[in-house]
């Protein structure tokens, strides 16, 4: 059972099961990798927070000038915890990480996990990554250059925005095992099993 799947148990034997068909159907390694998020993001809530304490200074300053310097240190220091902790809760810490930065984070783990599992198995030379990381809303399907060229032009697109629809309908385990039924049809054209006659 893969760990990074975050699934009830009984949906992840039924991913399981579908990556050992198409392990047994195909001369291709197929890996599925569903991960919650893609990076703890941990300087953002402090950088926040800083810029916002920061601001705060400046307004209250503006305000009472007649303020004591040690009460503004202590107000910019309460709202910097406070407020670090409160953009420190995941949804809202997703929210604050600009999109193009948390998709080249999710796009870097991808190609981490996709080289790690190439990695691990080096006889293996047809493989294929299904990337998902929930948390950036990011789907990626990688593959080795030769299966990648081998599938039909736009075909590895149809698959990802096929997943997203499936997804935003609120089944993501369904979405999976379609994915992985998709690439295994690829993979059982290009790269049937050995003993496939």
């Amino acid at each position: 059972m893969n760990p990074k799947l975050p699934f009830p148990p009984e949906e992840h034997e039924r991913i399981d099961a579908a990556i050992a068909e198409i392990g047994r159907s195909t001369a291709a390694n197929l890996r599925v990798v569903v991960t919650r998020v893609s990076d703890r993001y941990s300087l953002y809530p402090v950088a926040w927070a800083a810029i916002g304490a920061i601001l705060l200074g400046g307004l209250v300053t503006l305000l009472r000038p007649d303020i004591a310097s040690r009460t503004m240190i202590a107000i910019q220091l309460w709202f910097l915890i406070v407020i670090t902790l409160l953009l420190h809760w995941l949804p809202i810490r997703l929210w604050i990480v600009p999109q193009r930065v948390k998709h080249a984070h999710a796009r870097q783990l991808a190609h981490r996990e996709f080289n790690a599992h190439a990695t691990a198995n080096r006889r293996q030379q047809h493989r294929i990554l299904l990337f998902v990381s929930l948390g950036e809303r990011y789907v990626e399907i990688v593959a080795d250059h030769e299966t990648h060229a081998l599938a039909p032009a736009g075909a590895w697109n149809k698959i990802v925005d096929e997943f997203l629809t499936t997804v935003k309908a609120g089944r993501v385990a369904d979405g999976v095992l379609d994915a992985i039924a998709a690439c295994g049809s690829i993979l059982k054209i290009h790269h049937p099993a050995i003993d496939a006659s």
